[in-house]
């Protein structure tokens, strides 16, 4: 099946919204059998629409649109399909029901705006919207489908998940291609491929189709079968192989989060963990906290951003700074022992570094962090060596300080 994407919005267009909504449906579609072979962003006018809209219908079987349908006067795409699917708008009873419960559930006021969002197109069939107050629409012509919804991702996922793909599975008989993902971490692309080539030579033999998904640290492997589920048994022996054989780099399954499987790790071995953090400035421990029943192994964390806030802190001797500087292997070692004994946890991990863009020096350039992780079994250190994008940095930071928290623990909890 021909699938294709349009997202409508300006601010898609000028960069202020970055378009997440395209890449998800498309995952979603592929692992269904449909194929998307173009996705198109307009901006929200009238006359781009209506093109946008009739092109797609005539060369697509599917049409998936979002954008424009929220209750402000530059919310124009109702009122534009109206026009180009020549039907009228009438309030719909079911619709204006919800949204009334939605904002009663809320306690909040309903504005005359909010009822006119009830107003639906008597030509589609309307996709109730459980997460707001804009329906989905679901229009024929052509022999095409052309299903319209809300731009926020949230609400865009929920249709596609309850509305959208129930209808096209029951509609179109599909059969879903089966898709495997390995979560690897620490290591670059072109090194992963480099090291499984073998494997990679194997899985491809067998007519499996391989990808690598690189994004920071990360990179997914993902396998696809287009025999089904029948190769469940198999893509999992394959990938038993690659974990045996890259234990400190695979981390998870099927686009687990790394801090997901950190902190399944971390439970399940009964352990606790804090940390104590510089130029990442919190970002660690909110990847921590990001995950529910966190606060059954992460304790805490302290930002020391100065060099009083270290020795004050965590105990760093005033001398370490003087010789050796806050972005030391020394100084990190003394954050992670003095912090794991002022939180009280089983693993302490510390982090100093020069984020940027400014702030490096000849002997210590822009991205050189420095990391230590503290147990009882001993601390161990790390020196990541990255650029000059501050940003990028800590997110690069705070990934490979989950993976050797990761990698420690298995080693010393076997």
């Amino acid at each position: 099946m021909r699938a294709e994407i349009i997202t409508i919005g300006d601010e898609i267009l000028i960069g202020q919204t970055v378009d997440t909504n395209s890449a998800w449906m498309g995952q979603l579609l592929s692992s269904n059998g449909i194929s998307i072979f173009r996705t198109t962003s307009i901006s929200d006018t009238k006359d781009e629409i209506i093109a946008a809209v009739d092109a797609a219908m005539q060369r697509s079987e599917l049409v998936l649109m979002t954008g424009g349908l929220g209750p402000t006067k530059d919310d124009i795409t109702k009122h534009t399909l109206c026009e180009y699917f020549d039907t009228p708008l009438k309030i719909n009873q079911e619709v204006l029901e919800r949204i009334e419960a939605f904002f009663a559930q809320r306690n909040r006021p309903m504005l005359e705006v909010n009822v006119q969002q009830a107003a639906m197109p008597e030509a589609c069939t309307v996709l109730p919207n459980k997460q707001g107050t804009a329906s989905g629409m679901w229009f024929e012509k052509y022999n095409s489908i052309l299903v319209s919804m809300p731009g926020v991702p949230y609400e865009m996922k929920g249709l596609m998940t309850e509305e959208v793909m129930p209808r096209l599975q029951k509609r179109l008989n599909i059969s879903a291609i089966y898709h495997r993902t390995l979560m690897t971490q620490g290591i670059g692309e072109s090194f992963l491929a480099e090291q499984i080539a073998d494997w990679e030579d194997k899985v491809r033999a067998e007519g499996f189709g391989l990808a690598y998904l690189p994004n920071l640290s990360t990179v997914k492997l993902r396998l696809t079968s287009p025999r089904g589920e029948e190769d469940a048994t198999r893509i999992e022996d394959l990938f038993q192989e690659l974990e045996e054989r890259l234990p400190v780099h695979v981390f998870g399954r099927d686009d687990v989060m790394l801090e997901e499987a950190v902190g399944n790790l971390l439970k399940d071995k009964g352990i606790t963990v804090g940390a104590i953090e510089s130029c990442t400035g919190g970002e660690l421990s909110a990847k921590f906290v990001s995950i529910a029943g966190s606060s059954a192994y992460y304790l805490g964390s302290l930002v020391t951003y100065t060099d009083a806030l270290k020795q004050k802190m965590v105990g760093v001797q005033k001398e370490t700074l003087v010789k050796h500087g806050a972005v030391s292997e020394q100084t990190v070692i003394e954050m992670a022992e003095g912090g794991r004994k002022v939180l009280d946890t089983d693993y302490a991990i510390a982090i100093s570094g020069i984020a940027g863009p400014d702030g490096g020096t000849e002997e210590k350039p822009v991205g050189t962090v420095w990391m230590a992780i503290a147990s009882e079994q001993g601390t161990q250190t790390r020196c990541l060596h990255l650029g000059s994008n501050r940003s990028r940095n800590i997110q690069i930071t705070v990934q490979h300080a989950l993976n050797t928290l990761r990698v420690k623990v298995l080693a010393e909890h076997a």
